[in-house]
């Protein structure tokens, strides 16, 4: 195993809720030892600690962030999550105007709120040149992209900055980059690892969809239809109610339950998607499941649950391993998809596996093997 010298540098696309409970989580995690990873499913991965972790850039779109310290940016408005470690220390990175493109839903910008956008007008855009020259000035190992759902052309102007900077990219929202093939040669071409994409959360709607749904086809149970939808009250929520944004994201749910059914289901029998913004649930997002079978001799069940959770630390959890992944990739030479870190960590990866296989490979994988 390779035994790193120097931190993982790493830059976020966006500094929303994601971007607050990551920051927040190397803070916290970087005070204590291995006995104190509770929320961690690993401490040390690929020689690398959450403490190793250090945010050199950032860029944001909303002018209650941009030209503050990533420190004091993640907790302005609209940023509604959960706060766990409020001894975030000033980082040195400022965020910068980001390029705003597809970046953000009409129906947010301009209303103040407290949920939605305000324009960081009179700010210059980035060029691709400016970005590239941050990446290497900063000496950035990992670019983190949590734009908002729905921002193609947004998300594909930082890949080909990710790419010409030679910096990993992780990808957390379901735009097609590290699944796409396309993405996928390119970055292995320039000698890039791509983990993604669309981040899979510690214990969220859609890992437990999966667990479910592979339960019934291991105990012979025949799914015949099931839903899953989910509410909350952060701008991501609050962004999706523009439905034009949203078909990627249900393509990337949607299969990722698909993926693990005995027999796929018809389109009339399956709908995985958000359903609605409620403004004082904040952060808390909450998932309604249903599924309907078949047992033993045609006998019909059901099953149903509900499943809350603070979302931006569920989805922190998983991120701090993927950039840990993103840079041990990088430290061995590989480049292109990382299919176990995106298999194990995203709904839409180039390769559908089920959990439990997925788990091994990525452990293998850390190791080295």
């Amino acid at each position: 195993m390779l035994n790193p010298t120097r931190p993982i540098n790493v830059a976020l696309v966006g500094v929303g809720n994601c971007a607050s409970s990551l920051v927040q989580g190397i803070a916290h995690y970087s005070n204590g030892g291995a006995n104190e990873q509770i929320g961690l499913s690993h401490w040390d991965l690929g020689g690398y600690r959450p403490k190793d972790l250090r945010v050199v850039a950032a860029w944001d779109i909303d002018r209650r962030k941009v030209g503050r310290d990533v420190a004091q940016a993640i907790f302005e408005k609209p940023n509604c999550t959960a706060v766990f470690c409020d001894h975030v220390g000033e980082t040195g990175a400022v965020v910068r105007m980001g390029k705003v493109l597809d970046g953000y839903s009409d129906h947010m910008a301009g209303h103040d709120d407290g949920r939605t956008f305000l324009l960081a007008d009179g700010e210059r855009e980035p060029t691709q040149e400016d970005v590239v020259e941050v990446l290497r000035e900063t000496g950035t190992d990992v670019l983190v992209n949590y734009l908002p759902v729905g921002s193609q052309q947004a998300t594909e102007f930082y890949a080909e900055c990710a790419l010409e900077a030679k910096v990993a990219f992780v990808n957390c929202i379901p735009v097609f980059i590290g699944s796409d093939e396309g993405w996928a040669k390119r970055f292995e071409e320039a000698g890039v690892p791509v983990i993604g994409d669309d981040i899979k959360a510690q214990v969220g709607a859609t890992i437990v969809h999966r667990v479910l749904t592979d339960l019934f086809h291991k105990r012979g149970v025949k799914l015949d239809r099931t839903y899953q939808l989910n509410t909350g009250g952060n701008t991501d929520f609050l962004n999706m109610l523009n439905r034009e944004r949203l078909k990627s994201k249900k393509i990337s749910k949607t299969e990722a339950v698909q993926s693990v059914t005995e027999h796929r289901l018809d389109p009339e029998n399956i709908h995985v998607g958000p359903s609605d913004y409620v403004a004082w649930q904040n952060d808390n997002k909450v998932c309604f499941l249903r599924m309907e079978g078949q047992l033993f001799g045609g006998v019909p069940m059901n099953l149903e649950l509900r499943l809350s959770v603070e979302d931006s630390p569920n989805s922190a959890g998983v991120a701090i391993d993927m950039i840990r992944c993103a840079k041990a990739a990088k430290d061995r030479g590989l480049s292109g998809a990382i299919h176990p870190a995106s298999t194990a960590f995203c709904k839409h990866p180039m390769r559908q596996v089920p959990d439990d296989e997925a788990f091994k490979d990525l452990e293998a994988f850390i190791r080295g093997e």
